[in-house]
């Protein structure tokens, strides 16, 4: 019987096929004469097996033959198992009935509530990103709060920022920091990615949020660690559509937050290894570019309404030229890089002012005077650091007087810049604490200008503004006993 194609098949006669290999994630359905459904096709598995069964077609080993990732887990799966196609790629549900709820790739809730209406909308994961005749060109700022961040690397409404850092500077907490910020000042939608998440880390997060009382605008998407790699390979683009759909059918801003990017790069290279695909540079997959394209170039603003990302990316041993890093790079509007040397030095947020960047820092945004002090930090921390070996190798009594005061100063700025997070304060029992952007500028000009040479570097630590500082001082008697403008407190750490 000759094999009808895709055209000429009925829409309603979906295409029906029996498993021939399973191996781990990797499955192998062949479908007979009815031909292998295209490519991204999602296939539901009919088996007895303890949970729903999901299938992605990845490719073609001949006319009748797909391979697929398995976004669940496998076990117990057969040879000759019935599976069905979808009659197109996976789905997620979408609408403000997901807020508050926690939901796993293919959008069943994993948060032990009630199942989700069965009229939900459910939208494509696989989509194309807006034509740019309907993406906005808004050049608007995203203020957070936190006094680093908006002062030298403001975040842009509908772009694209990152954290990146290593293990254990501080990605996620400000991640967290970040939804709560987004709830309270921008009062908008939040959407959380957790992609290669530990299941504790998620735990955490969702108790939280409910503390703080910003769970009931967020919509959480989970692809833990425990997963598949397809689970974890896919959650971004469930959590996405979410986003998406608050955007184009609501008209809301959204905030959309992933945690974390470079677990999503390696489940893709998971997938490659296990596909049969040769690797490319430093073992990650040939498609390592196509992939991070596909999900950063749908972050946009469109109809009057904008995505806004923020994504945490763990960099592998610290090095910033790993490819996963690299590619991520090429496509932010804001990059915040964290420092494992200021995070060990308790200077939190651990954000490197100089190795920090955002296009939004220019004059027709934010006016001359941002830009004039967020350089003239820049140029004095740059200072500090150019006389950090001297400092290291003679102590600071070698240095002339006004680079004694240049590192007094940089050692006031980098305290002035630390900030407490109202999502730490059961951990450090200091109360969170947020800056508005005046207040910041106000705060830095003055350090820049030796306004603050006179109080003591501890009063600057962990505080919101300069005039916080200043009464703090004032209440435990520290203003005029600093170390002024000469030794700068000792040498510096």
């Amino acid at each position: 019987m000759a094999q009808a194609t895709a055209a000429e098949r009925p829409a309603t006669e979906l295409r029906r096929g029996r498993i021939v290999a399973a191996a781990g994630a990797v499955v192998d359905v062949d479908f007979g004469d009815a031909g292998a459904p295209p490519i991204r096709s999602a296939l539901e598995v009919e088996w007895d097996g303890p949970h729903r069964l999901t299938l992605e077609v990845q490719a073609h080993l001949d006319p009748a033959t797909a391979r697929c990732v398995a976004l669940q887990e496998t076990a117990g799966l057969r040879p000759g198992t019935p599976v069905r196609d979808s009659g197109g790629p996976l789905t997620a549900p979408t609408g403000r009935a997901l807020l508050g709820r926690m939901i796993d790739v293919a959008g069943d809730p994993i948060d032990g509530g009630p199942p989700l209406p069965a009229d939900l909308p459910r939208m494509p994961i696989h989509r194309p990103p807006p034509p740019l005749a309907e993406q906005g060109a808004t050049r608007e700022p995203f203020l957070t709060g936190i006094k680093i961040i908006d002062l030298m690397a403001p975040l842009l409404r509908g772009g694209k920022a990152a954290m990146f850092g290593g293990a254990g500077v501080g990605k996620t907490v400000l991640i967290m920091e970040l939804i709560r910020a987004a709830a309270t000042r921008h009062g908008g939608i939040s959407v959380f990615a957790g992609i290669g998440e530990r299941s504790r880390e998620g735990h955490e997060l969702w108790l939280d949020l409910g503390a703080s009382g910003v769970l009931a605008n967020t919509a959480l998407v989970f692809g833990q660690m425990n997963e598949p790699p397809g689970a974890r390979w896919r959650a971004g683009l469930t959590a996405l559509t979410v986003a998406e759909h608050f955007r184009d059918v609501e008209r809301s801003d959204v905030l959309l937050l992933m945690d974390n990017v470079y677990r999503f790069v390696q489940a893709g290279a998971e997938v490659s290894g296990l596909l049969g695909r040769l690797p490319s540079r430093v073992g990650y997959q040939p498609t390592l570019a196509t992939e991070i394209a596909e999900l950063e170039e749908r972050i946009a603003s469109a109809h009057g309404a904008a995505v806004t990302s923020i994504q945490a990316v763990y960099v592998p041993a610290d090095d910033f030229t790993d490819p996963a890093v690299a590619q991520t790079f090429a496509h932010l509007d804001s990059a915040v890089v964290l420092s494992r040397e200021m995070a060990a030095q308790g200077l939190y947020p651990a954000v490197d002012p100089l190795a920090s960047s955002s296009t939004l820092i220019d004059p027709r945004i934010f006016g001359q005077r941002h830009c004039r002090i967020a350089e003239g930090v820049r140029e004095l921390m740059e200072r500090r650091r150019e006389l950090q070996e001297v400092i290291s190798l003679l102590g600071m009594e070698e240095l002339s007087p006004e680079d004694r005061l240049a590192v007094a100063r940089a050692r006031r700025m980098e305290r002035f810049l630390t900030q407490p997070f109202a999502v730490t304060e059961h951990f450090t029992g200091r109360p969170g604490a947020s800056a508005p952007l005046e207040a910041t500028l106000d705060g830095a000009e003055a350090i820049l200008a030796g306004e603050a040479d006179s109080l003591d570097e501890e009063a600057l630590y962990m505080t919101g503004t300069l005039d916080d500082a200043r009464t703090r001082a004032a209440r435990r008697g520290g203003a005029g006993e600093g170390t002024g403008g000469g030794a700068g407190g000792g040498a510096a750490r």
